[in-house]
């Protein structure tokens, strides 16, 4: 049964047309997932849909009765409100208490969350779980959701596609998290050039059947091209010839000449040079880190050794108010350890993106922001302005010339990216790229990140992002370290099913010994001392930077046995340090393992 039907809608704000003449159906159960460019069209289709929005022609039919529950971008509460009465819309406690289904909403969404606290005292994360949990607790036939995973940490985001999946109610939801999107979609929308394609499945099913498309399509083109070269010489052959030539030919010739599709707007980020990378990067040597100064806020690290070294590509994952950006922030030379030292490279050029953008000017011109770091740069053999590169971001003509603060997020963002990368670094620490950015945004970033030749660390809570360009996982548990984490995201979520994961504030508040000795404090019965601790971190580091030239090694020599394939003196030679080479790496692993499993008991 189709919950909402549209026919022939349309919808322009000013000239540009976002929706033409679209007619399109939502059946009941049916879960999609709507994606498209940031400005294409996506919140006034769920708008149209959700009848919050009236479209200028068309007709917008909902069935009888329909409940339809909306989450907008913006949670607007009462400030004075307190969350009780927001989520709970005036249930006796023991009406909601004696309820599994709203308590395991409450306790997956609000567990750190005063339900006296007054609205206005929420941060924009618990706003936001604040209104998921309200909506969600309320029985509908239709979910609308936009951007649901904003401020979101990872655990909170695989709880809501899992809760989603399991509910009932249909479900339309606007999001750049692709790992979400196929977690929930059956049916995914893409809002394209004012219509909406429609594909079946996931988001990963939506990319097959796009490439799948896109190959039809080139090769129908290729044949229009053909064709219209033919046409065209054939227009040409002399002026004396063409009075006599069929007029139906001309006619054909020049609607092929005026089929020719305009370049398509695409966003385009370059691959620099970077500046060579040496040995160390940052070490973190015993150090000691509170997220609001020395003492006064939450611990992060408590007596941490940790090596950051040349091409790692890490991903620092942990809930909200663990410490991540408190930790990049360490990175990039922001704030200073309480105790201890951060060793940093003589070679490292350092480009750090925070969530703020605070690094923008807002009253500038979008141009002379990036001509402020460079006017020009080369990439491979070839000299770029800023304007040419501006356009290659997406920033056309008079766009360049917009104040910076009448842009979109994800365009500032963009614009970020790009005066980053212009000056050439050879470590990125990226806090939340993925904020605002839309999907074909999104790919081309992880495409440049793919063959970033530097140090990478990226926090994100976007889990198809972090998987995607990040080697390996590194968390901050509560405990004041940085654990390596070999199961990746998984086991992550695992860790903290098992409260095992506590933000850094939960953990002072729980009572996290501050150690303030440091190589003479004691081992605890049957435990290692700090000094056996830390000694065991920086051998793990060690041999995970081992292992990992072992891997390169690894990759060289079967390429190079493959050019000498028909050497057979030196294709043994190879063949036998390649298997010397997988006996190293093998013991090294298993030395990790063990190492690990000795960490992992403390």
């Amino acid at each position: 049964m189709n919950l909402v039907n549209l026919e022939s809608v349309s919808h322009a704000f000013g000239p540009k047309p976002l929706l033409a003449d679209v007619s399109l159906g939502l059946e009941q159960g049916d879960r999609i997932g709507v994606v498209g460019r940031n400005g294409g069209g996506k919140t006034t289709l769920i708008s149209i849909i959700a009848g919050t929005l009236k479209p200028d022609s068309g007709r917008v039919t909902h069935t009888r009765g329909l409940r339809v529950g909306t989450l907008s971008q913006r949670d607007q509460f009462d400030p004075d409100a307190a969350v009780k009465d927001i989520v709970l819309a005036g249930r006796a406690e023991h009406e909601w208490a004696g309820d599994a289904a709203i308590r395991e909403i409450l306790a997956n969404l609000l567990a750190d969350i005063d339900l006296a606290a007054p609205a206005g005292a929420l941060s924009g994360g618990e706003r936001r779980r604040t209104a998921l949990a309200r909506l969600l607790i309320e029985e509908h036939d239709l979910l609308i959701l936009d951007e649901p995973t904003n401020h979101l940490d990872i655990e909170a985001i695989a709880w809501l596609a899992g809760h989603l999946v399991q509910r009932k109610s249909a479900l339309l939801v606007v999001t750049h998290d692709r790992w979400f999107l196929d977690a929930v979609s059956t049916r995914t929308w893409e809002v394209v050039d004012g219509a909406v394609e429609r594909y079946e499945g996931g988001y990963a099913a939506y990319v097959l059947a796009k490439a799948e498309r896109a190959r039809i399509a080139q090769a129908a083109e290729e044949r229009r091209q053909n064709l219209m070269r033919k046409e065209i010489a054939w227009l040409r052959r002399g002026p004396p010839a063409r009075t006599s030539k069929p007029k139906f030919r001309i006619n054909a010739a020049e609607a092929l000449i005026a089929n020719e599709p305009p370049p398509r707007e695409t966003v385009e980020l370059l691959n620099f040079a970077s500046a060579r990378l040496g040995k160390t990067v940052a070490d973190l040597e015993d150090v000691t880190l509170h997220a609001g100064g020395p003492a006064s806020g939450p611990l992060v690290l408590d007596h941490c050794t940790y090596q950051f070294g040349p091409g790692d590509r890490i991903g620092l994952i942990g809930v909200n108010g663990s410490g991540k950006s408190s930790v990049l922030r360490l990175l990039s030379g922001t704030v200073e350890p309480d105790s201890g030292r951060v060793v940093r490279g003589k070679t490292v050029r350092l480009a750090h993106l925070s969530q703020e953008l605070a690094e923008l000017d807002p009253t500038r011109r979008v141009l002379e922001t990036v001509e402020e770091i460079r006017k020009y740069v080369q990439v491979g053999k070839k000299e770029w302005s800023a304007s040419q590169l501006l356009e290659r971001l997406g920033f056309r003509g008079e766009a360049q010339w917009k104040v910076v603060g009448d842009l979109s997020g994800g365009e500032r963002r963009r614009l970020q990216l790009l005066r980053l990368i212009m000056d050439e670094p050879n470590v990125l620490l990226l806090d939340e790229p993925t904020n605002d950015l839309d999907i074909e945004t999104l790919t081309e970033l992880e495409d440049l990140l793919d063959a970033w030749p530097g140090t990478l660390v990226v926090v994100s809570h976007d889990r198809y992002f972090l998987e995607r360009v990040a080697d390996r996982c590194v968390a901050l548990l509560g405990d004041g370290r940085l654990s390596m984490l070999p199961g990746g995201v998984d086991e992550y979520l695992e860790r903290r099913a098992s409260g095992a994961a506590l933000s850094a504030r939960a953990a002072s508040a729980a009572g996290t010994p501050e150690r303030t000795v440091q190589d003479d404090r004691p081992a605890p019965a049957g435990g290692l001392s700090a000094k056996e601790l830390r000694e065991l971190q920086k051998e793990l580091n060690r041999l995970e930077r081992q292992i990992d030239r072992f891997g390169e090694r690894e990759a060289k020599l079967h390429a190079e046995m493959a050019e000498a394939a028909s050497d057979f003196e030196r294709l043994a030679k190879l063949d036998a340090e390649l298997r010397e080479i997988a006996t190293q790496k093998e013991s090294a692993e298993l030395e990790w393992m063990t190492l690990a499993e000795r960490l992992e008991a403390q």
